[in-house]
């Protein structure tokens, strides 16, 4: 438990340094590999879809990729810890680093801010565009803005507290098939012809393993917000995440946006445009007043502290056990 608790923390401090380099291959680009190949070998281009055999397809995809995501993280992490309890523990923070990704987030997010700040509109589009699944070319300076906040937002709990909680529950073997369900889902969890009944297996499990991440974040930011001052609300941030936290196709995607829309005062959500057609949405929060460049950053910090608060909630757990054991 030492060792774990020692990898813990430094993959965490790792993360939130250096982030993803682009010269370092990731383990995450592995997995998609891994779903696309096996995608190809379950379904065969032009073949005649029947939806139960598609769904049943859909969950051998996520039997394999889990069972192949689970098998190499245990191997390379067994490996070293048979080699050396240090050489397992510098293994398991180097794979616990890998599996955070605040500071990713935090990165991709302030280049977006900086193209605003410098009046780039058609840079920061391009910018927004790397991180979000909707269309950014119609996009105005506040779109452009809302859009950045709202993922920095929603990916608090699934790029940072939910790889925390699964990483201090079950070491990086858990904390990558939290990875490579999440991964999944952004490859083939959508509701379109290609992937409606392929795809539900990896949805569902999504749903089910962010049910509790998500309403945790969104509780982390809450208190958060409490901690920062005046531009920040805590009971305003308690209000709208009572009240607009299922404004969301998804059961738990909007409950971090309402926890920073309400602690920042604006508004999120709303009709959004993909692939050429507008979707209808919710909207999320109150427009106290409008959004503005400075809020990429303030949502930054909401993130960030979150995940300092869940760092340290999971180390003192960690810690207890270890005492009790």
């Amino acid at each position: 438990m030492k060792y774990h608790i020692i990898a813990f923390f430094f993959g965490f401090i790792m993360d939130l340094f250096w982030g993803d380099p682009y010269w370092m291959p990731h383990p995450i680009r592995l997995i998609g590999g891994l779903v696309s190949r096996v995608e190809k070998k379950l379904r065969q281009e032009g073949e005649a879809k029947d939806p139960e055999q598609e769904k049943r397809r859909g969950v051998w995809l996520v039997v394999a990729v889990l069972g192949t995501t689970a098998g190499v993280s245990a191997l390379a992490l067994g490996t070293a810890y048979m080699f050396s309890p240090v050489a397992g523990c510098v293994v398991e923070a180097i794979m616990t680093y890998q599996i955070l990704a605040a500071k990713c987030l935090k990165v991709e997010s302030m280049k977006v801010y900086t193209c605003l700040k410098e009046k780039n509109l058609e840079k920061a589009r391009k910018a927004v565009s790397m991180i979000v699944g909707r269309d950014t070319a119609c996009l105005d300076e506040m779109g452009v803005a809302k859009a950045a906040i709202e993922t920095v937002a929603e990916n608090t709990s699934d790029g940072v507290i939910a790889p925390l909680i699964y990483t201090a529950l079950g070491g990086p073997v858990l904390g990558f098939c939290y990875k490579a369900v999440n991964t999944m889902d952004s490859m083939v969890g959508y509701k379109n012809d290609k992937y409606l009944f392929f795809g539900r297996a990896a949805a569902k499990l999504d749903d089910v393993v962010n049910y509790l991440p998500a309403r945790i974040s969104a509780y982390g930011m809450i208190v958060s917000a409490g901690i920062f001052g005046k531009s920040y609300s805590i009971s305003r941030a308690f209000q709208i995440y009572k009240r607009d936290r299922y404004n969301h196709a998804s059961p738990n995607s909007a409950h971090t946006e309402a926890a920073c829309a309400g602690a920042l005062g604006i508004q999120l959500a709303g009709d959004a445009s993909y692939f050429g057609k507008i979707v209808k949405k919710p909207y999320i929060g109150d427009p106290v007043r409008n959004v503005e460049i400075e809020d990429i950053c303030r949502a930054g910090r909401l993130m960030y502290m979150t995940a300092w608060m869940m760092e340290i909630l999971c180390l003192l757990l960690m810690f207890g056990i270890e005492i009790c054991l």
